[in-house]
């Protein structure tokens, strides 16, 4: 009985110690700064790979509500009231979808941050909703990415795609 205990215990030992080891598909991050008048600007996301696809097509279709990464709704927080593109933003922590376009992003800053992806959006929980011109990147990004610059500047990185907008 003992032997059998103990080789159920290595089985099951080996099987977790091997999952553990599996790569995350989209793995969480995080990017904060603090920018003008000690505003502290972050965005908690987890990083889809483009795997070959197409942005707009295959991954976040043109047209439609995205939640602007993988897994749970892109969070986006503010310590204190900002301007979003000169928009009033109130202080707190918003979900961040995007409408994705060929010619304009819609970036939309919803009141509901604490979601699964965009399965239960609600327009009229939207704090506020900007347009951004998608640009060619410089360089090609496989794991979506954020970037906050300490001048404000927001960036999206996604394949050849840039999106960004100003925050102070």
């Amino acid at each position: 009985m003992k032997k059998i205990l103990l080789c159920f215990i290595m089985a099951v030992t080996t099987v977790v110690a091997s999952a553990q080891k599996k790569p995350v598909l989209s793995p969480p991050a995080t990017v904060q700064e603090t920018i003008s008048k000690g505003t502290v600007v972050t965005i908690n996301y987890a990083q889809p790979s483009v795997k070959g696809r197409t942005i707009g097509n295959e991954i976040a279709p043109y047209g439609k509500v995205w939640r602007t990464g993988a897994n749970a709704a892109t969070q986006f927080e503010v310590s204190q009231d900002v301007k979003i593109n000169g928009q009033v933003l109130k202080a707190g922590k918003y979900a961040l979808f995007t409408i994705p376009g060929v010619k304009e992003w819609t970036i939309i800053f919803n009141k509901t941050w604490d979601q699964w992806g965009a399965y239960k959006y609600d327009e009229k929980q939207d704090a506020l909703r900007i347009v951004a011109k998608p640009t060619k990147s410089k360089s090609f990004t496989e794991k979506m990415t954020f970037t906050i610059a300490k001048s404000g500047d927001v960036d999206l990185l996604w394949g050849d795609v840039q999106v960004g907008f100003k925050v102070k």
